[in-house]
């Protein structure tokens, strides 16, 4: 592989941080994400140049434009600190992620106010089959001999002040 020039590689610089400002700012091109691989596609550099390389005896050298990945990422993991998010794509799925909090948080409360609801539906039932079993024996009992006396009808058409009825 040829090296660059140094002419090149300051131009290359130079484009890079171009990019890296515009991501950073939130220009991030439809398709893209504020990663290294955008700022090598949109700077015009291979990504390869941004890490590590190694040399013919195995010792690690860096890659000609990994300071620029390393300020890159420092800068970005900055940005989150302080609550900014330059994806508009990672920035909406944070918010989504927040609705869908919010969501899963109404969902378990209504689901315990229909559990309850339907306890009140079941004890109310029960209730009133209970009452109506009661009626049907006072119904039984009145109709049978016993010592048991109805009470008699009201005649007049209106109920009295304070009556249930």
């Amino acid at each position: 592989m040829a090296r660059i020039s140094d002419e090149t590689r300051r131009d290359n610089e130079a484009a890079i941080r171009h990019v890296m400002e515009r991501l950073l700012a939130g220009d991030v091109p439809p398709g893209g994400k504020c990663d290294i691989k955008t700022l090598a596609t949109q700077a015009g550099v291979a990504r390869t140049g941004f890490y590590p390389k190694k040399n013919r005896d195995g010792s690690p050298r860096p890659g000609p434009y990994q300071h620029l990945a390393e300020e890159f990422e420092r800068r970005l993991a900055e940005l989150r600190e302080t609550g900014v998010i330059p994806d508009p794509r990672a920035a909406q799925i944070e918010r989504l992620k927040g609705q869908v909090s919010g969501l899963k948080e109404r969902l378990a409360a209504r689901d315990a106010q229909i559990d309850g609801l339907t306890d009140f539906r079941e004890r109310a039932l029960s209730q009133i089959a209970a009452q109506r079993l009661e009626i049907e024996r006072l119904r039984d009992a009145l109709a049978a001999p016993s010592n048991i006396r109805a009470l008699p009808n009201s005649s007049r058409a209106s109920a009295p002040y304070g009556s249930c009825s």
